[in-house]
């Protein structure tokens, strides 16, 4: 079956929104093994997105719209969908009823443009909302069919994966389980994975292999591998996952850090619960962005204890015990790590400093980052980094980079 994705919104065309929406569905698809081969984007007018849907509905099976539906003049995306499948809307009175109820149940007055969301094609069926106002929609044309979520990617995700991508896998009639998992690498550029991995793509090219594997280059938060696999039974398919999850390990090795969902600072979380350590971080040019990606993971305050944002020099010396000279060096972020796991009494200190741009300090360029890395052993270290980027994207590769070098450190005993 192959989908084609939609997203409706002048605001995605005039570039004021990013259409992160897309990329989700597409993901979706993609984890389930639908074919996705188009993606249009449309703004607000009636005509040219009745236009749009009628040549997705040409060439592919299904079509899911994404924007338009809520309560205003210009959502208008139902009205659309009524015109392709040549039918008009009428009144659902139980979602207009479940939307009164929302509006009441908050104090709130409603205004009487809400119920514009209770309106569905006939021969149309609704897609309860479960955390906003606006139903979705599954509209069959012919032996087609066309969904419609929310733009509210809260919405949208929520509904994917509750009613769009299981009606999608039932017309399919595929009764294959689909299994897929992610390994998250960091470390390695894109093009030093691939080589490494090529032989493995020759083998499952080659043995035809129920399995696919997919880069996905992602930035400051590394290079993502998915494997995808296809069986009869979900325990078939995830052996099968299991197997070449091995291969992968094989030749990646510790540039490995987590899977799926997992970001680097949760991973070095895990890693300090188990050997009952807590860290301290004291930040130059992060900033404080280390201690606000730690503590975004639940639970954090089991392993991490807090930190310093010494940006000024002298902050670095009253506090931290910083006594070098040059503050962007290996023995500056060595004393400030030191200076930090003492002050808070942690059993880590992790530490950062460096020049984020847009202009180099003294003899340092932009990008020469140091991080220091003190485990109360007697031994800390520093390493350098050469970053490169603005100075947005030099506070985030410092950031996961020295997470990865604790990493690695604790993972070496």
């Amino acid at each position: 079956m192959r989908v084609e994705i939609v997203a409706v919104g002048t605001e995605l065309l005039l570039g004021q929104i990013v259409d992160t929406n897309s990329t989700m569905i597409s993901q979706r698809l993609a984890d389930v093994g639908l074919d996705c081969f188009f993606q249009a984007k449309v703004g607000d007018n009636l005509e040219r997105i009745k236009l749009v849907l009628r040549d997705a509905l040409s060439r592919s099976d299904a079509v899911i719209v994404c924007g338009g539906l809520g309560p205003t003049q210009d959502d208008i995306t139902r009205e659309a969908i009524a015109g392709v499948m040549g039918v008009p809307l009428e009144m659902h009175e139980d979602i207009a009823e479940s939307i009164k109820a929302i509006f009441s149940s908050r104090g709130r007055t409603m205004s009487q443009n809400n119920l514009l969301q209770a309106m569905v094609p006939v021969g149309a069926s609704a897609i309860t909302q479960v955390r906003g106002t606006a139903p979705g929609l599954i509209a069959p044309v012919g032996r087609k069919v066309i969904y419609a979520a929310p733009g509210v990617p809260y919405e949208l995700s929520e509904m994917l994966d509750r009613a769009i991508i299981p009606d999608l896998l039932e017309r399919q009639g595929d009764k294959a389980s689909i299994v897929s998992r992610v390994i998250r690498c960091w470390g390695l550029s894109e093009s030093a994975l691939a080589e490494r991995l090529d032989p493995l793509f020759q083998e499952i090219d080659s043995t035809k292999a129920p399995i696919t594997l997919a880069f996905l280059a992602s930035g400051i938060e590394g290079i993502k591998v998915r494997l995808s696999a296809r069986a009869d039974t979900k325990e078939a398919a995830s052996q099968v996952i299991s197997r070449y999850e091995a291969k992968v390990l094989e030749v990646v090795g510790d540039h490995v850090f987590g899977y799926d969902d997992t970001t680097m600072e949760a991973a070095v979380g895990e890693l300090l619960l188990e050997r009952s350590l807590t860290l301290a971080v004291a930040e130059s040019v992060t900033g404080g962005l280390v201690a606000s990606r730690i503590v975004a993971v639940p639970g954090a305050s089991r392993w991490f204890r807090g930190g310093v944002v010494s940006y000024d020099t002298e902050v670095k010396r009253t506090l931290l015990g910083v006594v070098a000279d040059d503050v962007i060096t290996a023995q500056a972020v060595i004393e400030m790590a030191i200076g930090v796991r003492s002050a808070i009494k942690s059993d880590v200190g992790l530490a950062f400093s460096g020049v984020g741009g847009p202009e180099g300090v003294g003899d340092h360029a932009v990008g020469t980052v140091f991080v220091g890395v003190d485990l109360g052993d007697g031994a800390p270290f520093a390493h350098e980094l050469k970053l490169p980027g603005d100075r947005e994207r030099i506070r985030q590769f410092s950031t996961i980079s020295g997470l990865d070098l604790l990493r690695r450190r604790i993972l070496k005993g």
